[in-house]
């Protein structure tokens, strides 16, 4: 495990979520983050619920600190660029409770928002095999 990286781990039975890592790899110009299969060894080794990965993107940042969901992606957001901006909102009071319930109502449907790519998550009937890593083991 590269601990000079924060890891982001992400569903990737998911291609709508498959999608956003991608995203991210491409906005993170300082290549500070790793994107990491929930499904993959790494992801099993950092110990974490497979019930909570199940439901939400989580981030252990570089000092092993672990964050998910909306506070993942705020953590993600202020380190990127192009995206600090927006993800700077996000400290505004009452801002992150919002952005919980919104993320939450998002990943709930997660799977049928894979428009164009083959939805392989529970909410699709079967479960498919996992994704490479999207950013080609970069990170």
């Amino acid at each position: 495990m590269n601990r000079g990286v924060h890891r982001v781990i992400y569903d990737d039975d998911c291609a709508f979520c498959v999608r956003q890592v991608r995203r991210m790899h491409r906005l993170d110009w300082g290549r500070r983050f790793r994107a990491v299969p929930r499904s993959s060894p790494e992801a099993a080794a950092l110990g974490l619920a497979p019930s909570a990965l199940a439901t939400a993107v989580h981030c252990v940042t570089r000092d092993g600190r672990v964050l998910r969901g909306a506070a993942c992606l705020r953590f993600v957001g202020l380190r990127l660029p192009l995206v600090a901006p927006l993800a700077a909102l996000l400290w505004l009071p009452g801002a992150l409770a919002l952005a919980e319930r919104i993320y939450a109502r998002i990943s709930r449907g997660r799977y049928r928002w894979g428009v164009g790519h083959p939805c392989r998550g529970p909410e699709c009937g079967s479960v498919g095999a996992s994704s490479p890593n999207p950013t080609g083991g970069r990170g």
